[in-house]
């Protein structure tokens, strides 16, 4: 108890000399501020994976209150990442032994950059998120269902970055 005091001491003189804990929300609702957001590379066996997680990440950016611009020139923070993975595993089986739900699994490697200062301000390896899908014996079913499932697991990854990169900057 008496380290709590202590602790709520120390904040409050700290917030009367005019000090406040804040995020760096500043930055991140500046007009100023220019972002690289460039296609992720991409290492997984789906041919847009790294190009469709950026182009999620910009519209979560956006979404979330980010109001610089994108693009690679003049850009104060460059944001690279890498789909590792996107990967499907069966779920659970039917009476005829055939697959009925998936899941599939996103995983992504990222690194933020601070250009001006050229240092690292996160990196993160094996970043994941995962989505279930049905499927079928029918193979445009499954694949429908596959590819919804993808892009609600983009979806989700660039939700978890922008909420990161909103404290973060």
């Amino acid at each position: 108890m008496k380290r709590i005091l202590i602790a709520f001491a120390l904040l409050s003189a700290v917030a009367g000399c005019g000090y406040r804990l804040e995020s760096g929300t500043a930055r991140f609702t500046d007009p100023a501020v220019r972002m690289d957001v460039s296609p992720f590379a991409n290492r997984s066996t789906t041919p847009d994976a790294g190009a469709v997680v950026a182009a999620r990440l910009r519209e979560e950016l956006r979404r979330s209150g980010f109001r610089g611009s994108f693009g690679n020139v003049g850009a104060n923070y460059l944001i690279e990442g890498t789909v590792r993975e996107v990967r499907s595993d069966i779920f659970s089986h039917g009476a005829d032994r055939f697959s009925l739900e998936n899941r599939l699994t996103l995983v992504v490697d990222i690194r933020v950059v601070e250009v001006v200062r050229g240092r690292v301000l996160w990196k993160e390896s094996g970043l994941s998120e995962t989505a279930s899908f049905f499927s079928g014996t029918d193979a445009q079913y499954t694949e429908a269902n596959r590819r919804a499932a993808f892009e609600e697991v983009a979806r989700r990854m660039a939700v978890r970055l922008s909420q990161i990169l909103r404290v973060l900057l």
